[in-house]
């Protein structure tokens, strides 16, 4: 496998995992450092980079399409989006560095476009969560 698949699939891997898809990029980029496979500051930053577009998206769906959010498809079951909706009420946005928080984290990205967050702020605390959760499981990979 060359070196831009290995980039590539894991930063499709990140992208899918931070959408409402089911995924975990964390085990890839871990299998990734502790085969030795790619550049280690790469690899984190095209994790990083993937999970935080995909969480654009999620805010993009929530800034544009939270008028949908009882219907069936919407990527958010409703009860996960009050509780998001309470969390982000509650905290506010710095709730939104704990975007990489499984169950929460999600939702939580929609909720913040469906309430107007601007996207700046809410990309800079996005990406400062995602990326220190990646570095954590650099140092888990390196520790094993």
């Amino acid at each position: 496998m060359t070196d831009l698949a290995l980039y590539a699939g894991l930063f499709f891997s990140a992208f899918l995992a931070a959408t409402l898809i089911p995924g975990s990029s964390e085990v890839l980029l871990a299998s990734l450092l502790g085969a030795g496979r790619g550049e280690p500051w790469v690899l984190l930053a095209v994790a990083t980079l993937g999970n935080v577009m995909g969480s654009i998206v999620n805010w993009v769906c929530g800034r544009f399409l939270a008028h949908f959010k009882d219907k069936r498809w919407f990527p958010v079951s409703p009860q996960r989006y009050d509780q998001a909706a309470a969390w982000y009420g509650r905290y506010g946005l710095w709730s939104l560095l704990l975007a990489w928080a499984p169950i929460i984290g999600d939702p939580l990205t929609v909720v913040a476009g469906a309430l107007r967050t601007p996207l700046l702020p809410f990309t800079l605390l996005v990406t400062v969560g995602k990326l220190a959760r990646y570095l954590f499981v650099y140092a888990l990979a390196g520790a094993l």
